[in-house]
């Protein structure tokens, strides 16, 4: 009979690195979002995201001709405040 022991606490912490590492390797891969990507990334449609959100003075954003576009990095960081606060 073979008898497999796992450390559940460690697996969890590997994972959760792993994931870091992923998420950390997609975020590289933008500069900026535009419109699209930040309803994706989201998960809210835009009316949402103008209804809760956007006008926010610490959400930065620019306006070029037409399309909103969005530092990735601080639009990032300022969703992951932002919904930390909701919870409040």
């Amino acid at each position: 009979m073979l008898s497999v022991s796992v450390n559940e606490s460690e697996v969890r912490d590997l994972c959760n690195q792993k994931i870091a590492e992923l998420i950390k390797e997609v975020d590289t891969e933008y500069v900026f979002w535009d419109t699209a990507e930040l309803k994706k990334r989201t998960c809210m449609s835009w009316n949402t995201i103008q209804d809760t959100f956007f006008y926010d003075p610490r959400f930065v954003k620019r306006k070029v001709g037409s399309k909103w576009y969005f530092p990735a990095r601080e639009a990032r960081a300022f969703l992951e405040q932002w919904l930390r606060e909701q919870a409040q």
